[in-house]
């Protein structure tokens, strides 16, 4: 049952949207109104898409915002998650290039939200439950509907929303059609092209009982995005009046500028740099989907629906950056200032060659090729008027295999240096390296001076996973209109869904292989040959919005051939002893984060729909029972052997298998409201329990220690199969005024309390059994609970003459409590909005959007308590222009990201402790569509 607190909060705010409805029942019902006087006009594009969304809103059963294609095969973006992010409460993430990945709801992060295709589950290449959106060409997709809030009826395990997209049918045009597109883009800040080519046929035909659609899709871009990082980490001294950082993590030592060797009371809890990096992603990413479906009416009265999509997204990335690693030592940082807590400034000129600051070539590259497949077979049976049938079995797969061809490659310079670090608020610090013999490193990168004789070996980390996930699943439901009193109908159904998830990681970081060529091994890179390092060069545009000082030209570092010539330097003798052989630090099977999950869920419901002249309702329940059993593997470590400063080896026992069983259960009640004051005028409420299962990873037990490699003492636990499902008890009201012809203003109040939230622990100072070592322990927990309330507004409104607007708004407040503790829930966006403007007048179409996300938190205590990780705000706009040269011929232009805005993420907000900053650049894209 729904708390009393609850039930005072719907009461409050049911009084709060009453108030409206005088005023906007006199406005619905004025006899000057638009809505009665507008004469039927023919709409098309994107204000009939618009159109096509009220209506599917108006006529949904719970709260439910809804996106239309333009045309067919034509979605209103280039990307699934960017059209979302037009819809109220919607954001999302991005991914390399800038293109739309992740989507939340509500605030709610990509976790609480599942997406379904056409209502079945879609498997996913990452180690959650989340859909990347980037995976799937919006030209396969007809429309979307974010569901926000539940019936008995639909799918469980969404508490955010339920995203489920909608393919195309034959029969929604019916005869001959066939489109063929082709569009061209380029981005400006990185000045790289890409093109597109897809095709739709749709046909109907045998007196329209037959119906046939396909599509095809192929586009190939190049993209690059800016990044800068902080690896490493910020170091934190220790704080004893901090009872959540008594150890810090500074691994070289406490940072201490007055040298003497104590940690003083103003030296507590100092903050400084440990790693950061700055560079380019460079991706050429390759997409194919083909979708097919057939329909056949053999009667009026049954329709069997059988239909495919297959897709494939290669895009491989390879990243040049810069690295540098300024870790504090006893020693090695000189002149130091110090701002608020933080050191802003040091200089690094110890002659120790372990204790200068060796900037690094970072090279990193990522093999991403995803097959995702779905497969499905549907029927309808109208057995009577009175009763109806329909059953739907699908198999869904998604597979990654990128074991052991990822790299995280470093190069470390071996000249003689002095160096200085300064923090500004730019989200790279200003590096001054000045060498021995005169070179200075901006200007000797810009100039060539530097060859492979000036590197040696260092970290070579080769790693990567092979993920497969099958989902294999089955509905069958029915519909019984009983129409007598306020009774409508009864739905009622079941449906069952088995889930295998895999996931082997392929690294060389167990086996020691990441350090088989650094420290005392390491080789100069001169002795490997020539293809190494071969030339300089320079990106245009290349950090061109950061005002810091650092070099900003690359070494063109070549990792395969880098491989290539490790390889064939076997045979030489290796100063700890014995010969190198390249295939003692190969990647191999990393057990300790190898995974098997299996997940199978059966869910049966009954649904009441009830009706009368002003009102509709709907009340049910549906319940779930899930069955877990998750493998992975435990590997004690044995003892760690020291190789240098920030460089050691962890020796591991065999591994040895885990395996755990899990199962829960839940009953879900949902119930709907409506009531209609006027045709234009209505009010929704809505009540339900949900359910969001944790993501697929989090059940299995694994664990690393990698970062003790580089001397961060930390395990860090994956999950386990006894982490329950987020639940939560959820109210909606929602007053939605149609006002005119394609036009709405609707606000809505929303209140979730989510009980078992998923965060995670931090356990400083705990002896796991390694002589001599003492770890930090993090693991996933459940939280006590959580409470996430907001409103949100919307309004959109076409006039007669062409122009048109829109504009939504979300605001969302949470509070998030583990062990009584307060904390904030990760994920929760405080506020997202989004505004439009369009012109549709005969054969021109055009309009401007701007996408708004407020900061939130994405990772809390990273540095001890109320130190928590934010991303910072983003504002995406976009704009398109099309004109239909004729019936048959169209053109189009769009711009994406123009007001050349970047992702950043920051401690606090605080622009000092940058956590990473990705620019994508602002890009154009022309179109050419023909209908046949």
């Amino acid at each position: 049952m729904i708390n009393a607190h609850l039930t005072r909060t719907l009461i409050a705010r049911g009084i709060a949207l009453a108030l409206c409805l005088p005023a906007a029942a006199a406005l619905a019902q004025s006899p000057g109104s638009e809505a009665e006087n507008l004469e039927t006009i023919t709409i098309s594009g994107v204000r009939a898409s618009l159109g096509r969304a009220v209506d599917l809103k108006r006529s949904a059963a719970t709260v439910q915002d809804s996106i239309s294609a333009v045309e067919l095969g034509k979605f209103p973006d280039e990307n699934v998650a960017d059209s979302l992010s037009h819809i109220t409460g919607v954001a999302i993430s991005r991914t390399a290039g800038g293109e739309g990945q992740k989507v939340s709801v509500r605030g709610l992060g990509p976790e609480y939200t599942m997406t379904t295709f056409n209502g079945r589950i879609l498997a996913t290449d990452g180690a959650g439950r989340d859909f990347a959106f980037d995976v799937l060409p919006s030209d396969v997709i007809s429309g979307a509907d974010v569901i926000k809030g539940a019936q008995a009826s639909l799918s469980e395990g969404a508490i955010g929303g339920l995203v489920n997209l909608r393919s195309a049918s034959p029969f929604d045009q019916k005869g001959q059609t066939a489109i063929a597109r082709f569009e061209g883009d380029r981005n400006m800040m990185s000045e790289l092209n890409g093109y597109k080519l897809s095709g739709v046929y749709s046909n109907t035909f045998a007196d329209e009982k037959v119906g046939v659609m396909l599509g095809v899709v192929y586009a190939q871009r190049k993209d690059r995005t800016d990044v800068a990082g902080n690896d490493g980490g910020w170091t934190r001294n220790p704080d004893p009046n901090d009872q959540s950082w008594l150890y810090g993590n500074a691994w070289g030592g406490n940072i201490d500028p007055n040298g003497n060797g104590v940690l003083d009371p103003n030296e507590y809890g100092l903050i400084g740099p440990g790693q950061f990096r700055v560079g380019s992603i460079l991706e050429e990413k390759k997409r194919k989907a083909i979708s097919a479906k057939i329909e056949f009416h053999p009667s009026n009265a049954v329709t069997i629906t059988a239909d495919g999509l297959k897709t494939r997204l290669d895009s491989p990335q390879v990243g040049y950056q810069q690295s540098y690693y300024p870790l504090f030592a006893p020693g090695r940082w000189s002149n130091m200032t110090i701002q608020d807590g933080i050191v802003t400034g040091f200089t690094m000129d110890n002659p120790d060659p372990e204790m200068r600051l060796n900037p690094e070539l970072l090279n990193i590259t990522e093999h991403r090729v995803v097959d995702t497949d779905l497969y499905g077979l549907n029927g309808r049976w109208d057995v009577s008027d009175a009763l109806s049938f329909n059953a739907d079995v699908y198999r869904s797969t998604s597979s990654r295999h990128s074991g052991g061809q990822d790299t995280y490659v470093v190069l470390r310079m071996n000249q003689p240096d002095a160096a200085r670090i300064e923090l500004g608020n730019s989200p790279v610090p200003n590096v001054t390296v000045d060498f021995d013999d005169g070179r200075e490193l901006s200007n000797g990168l810009a100039q060539g001076d530097f060859t492979g004789s000036d590197f040696n070996t260092h970290y070579m980390e080769l790693r990567g996973d092979n993920i497969d996930d099958e989902i294999t699943g089955a509905t069958i439901g029915g519909k019984w209109s009983v129409e007598k009193g306020g009774l409508k109908a009864l739905k009622f159904g079941v449906n069952y869904t088995d889930r295998k998830k895999a996931r082997d990681l392929v690294n060389n970081t167990l086996n020691g292989g990441a350090d088989y060529y650094s420290g005392d091994n390491a080789i100069n890179v001169a002795a490997l040959g020539s293809d190494v390092i071969s030339h300089s060069f320079h990106l245009p545009n290349f950090m061109s919005d950061v005002g810091s000082r650092f070099p900003r030209t690359f070494l063109a570092f070549d990792v395969p051939n880098y491989l290539q010539a490790l390889a064939a330097y076997d045979g030489h003798a290796r100063p700890t002893g014995g010969t190198y052989q390249y295939a003692d630090a190969a990647a191999q099977w990393n057990p300790l984060e190898s995974y098997r999950v299996t997940e199978k869920t059966t869910g049966i419901y009954l649904q009441a729909d009830f009706g009368g002249e002003r009102w509709s309702a709907d009340a049910g329940v549906r319940y779930v029972k899930t069955k877990t059993t998750a493998q992975a593997w435990d590997a004690p470590i044995l003892g760690i052997t020291a190789n240098g400063p920030f460089n050691y080896t962890a020796d591991y026992a065999d591994p040895t298998p885990i395996t755990q069983d899990g199962d829960y259960d839940f009953v879900l009640p949902a119930a709907n409201f409506t009531w209609r004051f006027t045709d234009a005028l209505q009010l929704r409420a809505g009540i339900a329990k949900t359910m969001a299962r944790p993501p697929v990873d989090k059940l299995a037990p694994t664990n690393t220690t990698a970062s003790v490699s580089w001397g961060e003492f930390t395990q860090l636990y994956g999950g386990n199969v006894n982490l329950k499902p987020y639940s939560a008890k959820q109210a909606d009201l929602s007053l939605e005024w149609y006002f005119s012809e394609n036009s709405i203003f609707n606000v809505a109040t929303f209140y979730k309390r989510i009980s078992n939230q998923i965060t995670s622990s931090w356990e400083p100072g705990q002896d796991i059994g390694v002589p001599g070592y003492l770890f930090n322990i993090s693991r996933p927990i459940n939280g006590d609970y959580a409470k996430v309330r907001g409103y949100e507004a919307g309004l959109q409104h076409f006039w007669r003459n062409g122009l048109g607007f829109r504009a939504q708004y979300t605001r969302n407040t949470s509070k998030s409590f583990v062990a009584g503790e307060e904390r904030p829930l990760e994920g929760i966006a405080p506020s997202v909005y989004s505004a439009s403007a369009m012109y549709e007048h005969g054969a021109v179409s055009l309009g401007v959007t701007a996408d708004h996300t407020d900061g939130f938190v994405t990772a809390i205590n990273v540095l001890g308590a109320g130190f928590n990780e934010k991303a910072d705000p983003i504002t995406w706009v976009t704009a398109h222009a099309s004109y239909n040269v004729n019936d048959k011929l169209t053109v189009s232009l769009e711009g994406q990201n123009l007001l050349d805005d970047e992702q950043t993420y920051s401690i606090n907000g605080n622009p000092l402790l940058s956590q990473g900053y990705y620019r994508y650049g602002r890009s154009f894209n022309l179109g050419v569509s023909l209908k046949f």
